[in-house]
């Protein structure tokens, strides 16, 4: 059984506490009463979250927790004691990150980015906020052009740090920032470039030609809500293309001479127009 992970078990036996749930192993864990459904039967298979209660017994339940086992996300701190903090992580039993694991001031309301890993001594899940110790920075398995998950860090005078896939460091410049970003969210990301150092390079648009398709039907989905008209052209401002569509200059550009090329589009003087409008 995985602590701090999701695990597939079957549902064995039925107490007045709850059902017990056994692996392939036969190692048993107790899924509470409060979790259980109607529903499940004796030799049901059931999807849970195995973490470990207030005296250090293994407890599946049903719950979703906000983090689980090497990830990391941005929890509410939401109690400070002599030894830590304590987060909520969406679990009746809150998440302690001891003293030294935190990073910085930190106040009791605030969210703060945690990493969930499992003690190897006590053999407990904990937290920490030294979010870099923790990011890879010399084996890097990814290629340029590869899309990632890139989790919203920081925001910094280049632009935004994002944390990629849980395991790697990469920054947004603000000059590939044509949409709003929020610190705690999650997005698909492209990796641009990886430097020697370890860092990398990242934009929310597909590297290349392979952002034009995508990029090329939001234009037209913009077009279809504006009565096939949209005031845009090569010659317009980048900021207001920027502004209108979330992209640069640049991809417009490409994005509408690719539509031309499929005569989906008419560029005039004012604007773009789809090709089955006249004027």
């Amino acid at each position: 059984m995985k602590i701090g992970q999701y695990n597939h078990l079957i549902a064995a036996e039925i107490t007045k506490q709850g059902f017990y749930l056994e692996d392939d192993d036969g190692n048993r864990v107790l899924l509470p009463k409060k979790y259980v459904s109607p529903k499940l039967k004796v030799d049901d298979e059931i999807r849970v979250f195995l973490y470990k209660d207030a005296e250090h017994r293994p407890i599946a339940t049903t719950l979703r927790p906000k983090v689980t086992l090497n990830r990391i996300a941005r929890l509410e701190l939401i109690n400070m004691t002599q030894h830590g903090a304590f987060f909520d992580w969406g679990l009746p039993k809150d998440l302690f990150v001891p003293y030294s694991e935190l990073r910085g001031n930190h106040k009791v309301g605030g969210y703060y980015f945690v990493y969930l890993y499992l003690d190897e001594k006590s053999k407990r899940l904990a937290g920490s906020n030294k979010i870099h110790k923790f990011l890879e920075r010399e084996n890097i398995e990814l290629e340029q052009g590869e899309e990632v998950r890139a989790l919203m860090w920081e925001r910094v005078e280049q632009g935004v740090k994002v944390i990629l896939n849980h395991q790697y460091q990469g920054l947004i410049f603000e000059s590939d920032i044509f949409q709003e970003i929020k610190i705690g969210q999650t997005l698909n990301a492209y990796v641009r470039n990886i430097r020697e150092d370890g860092k990398i390079d990242v934009t929310l648009q597909a590297i290349g030609y392979a952002q034009v398709e995508p990029m090329a039907q939001k234009i037209l989905k913009h077009l279809q809500k504006n009565k096939g008209f949209l005031a845009l052209n090569d010659k317009s401002d980048p900021q207001l293309i920027k502004n209108t569509l979330e992209m640069s200059k640049k991809t417009f550009k490409k994005s509408i001479g690719n539509l031309y090329k499929q005569r989906l589009i008419r560029i005039e003087k004012d604007g773009i127009y789809l090709a089955e409008l006249t004027k």
